[in-house]
């Protein structure tokens, strides 16, 4: 089968960076789905582990974890699908990736994909939809549902992937007034399409853009990049007792500050339940369901941006490359070999 990889960690502009390869399909495991993959979605995760990581000889790593595709084969314990379901789902952190024609990937981290959408448009869901969606009501455990109230959620980067969803999941499923943060008129726009009640600029102290708003304080904030920066403004931002998610990887990031007004700190990593085997890793089989359900219904839409043409080794290069440029808006797609 036709995949793109890497052999060692390389700048992106390097053509070495990412190279075309020509591998066996893979094998399944008993609850695994062999997926023939239609289309993929480039994450931040996929640039900070090309940076850090170098394949075993002989062995290229193969990134990859967004993914639309048709199910060709089943393991001999999978109850969830059948061979031709149309699925979507991101994978797992230890295993290969789905930059790959054929992708294995056990059926309790996926979901049948949404049926209004095409597979460029669903590939843009599955990592910050789960993302998102553990953020919000496992980590932060805003009630499910709840439309009433009058607590905020600010949301850092909101133009971003997992910001772009973010914001309409708790727009849709919260009674959460919701206030992102960008810096430039073209991602402003995008947070008020996303459902986004204000939007401010992260280039100023967020603590000063909320009392502009006249919102002095919040009782949740989703940290989705520069958590390092913000610290100071995050800890003056958020209510006494309120909380505080992360994503992003600061060197080092001190709680101490956090003690006074008894904030609680979470970290999300939607790869946690794969990686460790938690006795509810199906739960994100139960998200995707959902997520796929409420698309369907009219309440979430695709935050699909731009199309890279097929999946190979130089469309990959230009997405990482805009990756990392820091200034991506919504999901960056490609779709087919």
């Amino acid at each position: 089968m036709k995949a793109v990889g890497f052999h060692t960690s390389l700048p992106i502009t390097e053509p070495e960076a990412l190279i075309d390869l020509d591998l066996p399909e893979p094998d399944l495991r008993p609850r695994d789905l062999r997926v023939r993959i239609q289309a993929i979605s480039v994450n931040p995760v996929d640039v900070k582990v090309r940076g850090r990581v170098t394949a075993e000889p002989g062995r290229p790593h193969i990134l990859g974890y967004d993914a639309v595709g048709i199910v060709a084969a089943t393991g001999p314990e999978v109850r969830l699908f059948q061979p031709g379901d149309a699925v979507f789902y991101a994978g797992a952190l230890d295993r290969p990736g789905t930059n790959a024609e054929f992708h294995a990937v056990d059926e309790r981290l996926v979901g049948l994909a949404p049926k209004t959408l095409t597979p460029q448009q669903a590939a843009a869901l599955p990592l910050t939809a789960l993302t998102a969606w553990e953020l919000l009501f496992d980590r932060l455990r805003v009630p499910y549902g709840v439309m009433a109230g009058s607590d905020a959620l600010l949301i850092v980067n909101g133009a971003g992937g997992v910001g772009s969803i973010l914001t309409q999941i708790a727009r849709r499923l919260t009674g959460l007034t919701i206030i992102a943060t960008a810096s430039r008129p073209e991602t402003e726009a995008w947070c008020r399409a996303m459902g986004a009640h204000h939007v401010i600029d992260h280039r100023q102290p967020l603590d000063q853009e909320l009392a502009r708003i006249g919102i002095p304080q919040v009782r949740y904030a989703a940290s989705l990049a520069g958590s390092d920066q913000h610290r100071d403004a995050l800890v003056a931002a958020l209510a006494p007792q309120g909380a505080l998610a992360l994503i992003d990887d600061p060197e080092t990031f001190d709680i101490v500050p956090f003690k006074r007004k008894s904030l609680s700190v979470h970290w999300e990593l939607m790869f946690t339940r794969s990686l460790f085997g938690t006795p509810d890793m199906d739960q994100q089989h139960r998200i995707l369901t959902e997520v796929s359900r409420l698309v369907d219904a009219g309440l979430l839409r695709s935050t699909f941006r731009e199309e890279m043409g097929p999946i190979n080794a130089a469309n990959l290069r230009r997405a990482h490359a805009a990756q990392e440029s820091g200034r991506s808006i919504g999901k960056t797609v490609l779709t087919g070999f």
